[in-house]
C-alpha cells in the first residue's frame, strides 16, 4: 500500500510593488524597471502581514522589480529565482499603453491578440500550467513574488486550466492573493488584497 501523497496547501501570489509603467499603463513586460519610492513602500507594508505565515518554498521573478518587492516584504534571503514566473512578453507592444495599441488596432487586447516577437495566450498558458504542475508536488505553503499578468494567468489555470480565465482577474500593485483547495478541488482563497 502506498502512502499518500502530501501537496501544495497555499499557493500566496504576491505581486510587486508600484513602478513607472505601471502607474501610466505601460505594458512591462521584460524590461526591468526599479520600484517607485512609493513601490518600496507598499513592498515594506507587506512585511508584518507575510511574517504572520510560514512559508515552506519562496521563489520570486528574476525581475528586479519582483525580488526588490521580496527582500523588503522580509522574504529575500530565502527566495529562489525562477524564471518560470517572469512577465508575458509583450514582444513589439513593451513599453506601449492599450489606448495607443489600440490607436492602430482597435481589437487588440492581450489575451486574444497574436503578440508578434512575444508569448501568445498558449504560450503563457503552457508555461504557467508547467510552473503549477511543479508546485504541486510541494509540501506546505509556497510565496510567489511575480507580475500581474502572469498571476492572473497562473489563477486562471489553477481554477479552471485556462490563461484566458486571468482577463476576469484584475491585480494590483503589492497584492497578495492566495490559491488553495476547497476539499479536492483548486480554488482562490484570497483575491487581490491590498496592504499598502
Amino acid at each position: 500500500m502506498t502512502a499518500q501523497t502530501s501537496h501544495v496547501s497555499e499557493i500566496w501570489l504576491i505581486r510587486h510593488g508600484e513602478t513607472e509603467w505601471s502607474l501610466s499603463g505601460q505594458h512591462t513586460g521584460r524590461t526591468d524597471i526599479p520600484l517607485t519610492e512609493h513601490g518600496r513602500e507598499q513592498a515594506a507594508a507587506l512585511r508584518p502581514i507575510l511574517a504572520r505565515t510560514e512559508f515552506d518554498h519562496v521563489f520570486s521573478s528574476p525581475l528586479l522589480r519582483a525580488r526588490t518587492t521580496c527582500e523588503l516584504a522580509g522574504l529575500g534571503e530565502r527566495a529562489q529565482l525562477e524564471p518560470r514566473l517572469l512577465e508575458w512578453d509583450y514582444g513589439v507592444y513593451e513599453g506601449r499603453t492599450t489606448p495607443e495599441i489600440r490607436k492602430a488596432e482597435p481589437d487588440w487586447q492581450i489575451w486574444t491578440s497574436p503578440v508578434e516577437n512575444g508569448e501568445d495566450l498558449n504560450a503563457i498558458q503552457a508555461r504557467a500550467r508547467d510552473l503549477i504542475q511543479s508546485l504541486l508536488v510541494l509540501e506546505g505553503r509556497v510565496a510567489l513574488f511575480a507580475h500581474a499578468h502572469i498571476l492572473r494567468v497562473l489563477a486562471g489555470c489553477w481554477i479552471a486550466d485556462s490563461a484566458a480565465m486571468g482577463a476576469h482577474l484584475v491585480l494590483g500593485t503589492a497584492s497578495v492573493s492566495i490559491l488553495g483547495f476547497d476539499r479536492e478541488n483548486r480554488a482562490i482563497r484570497q483575491w487581490n488584497a491590498s496592504h499598502g
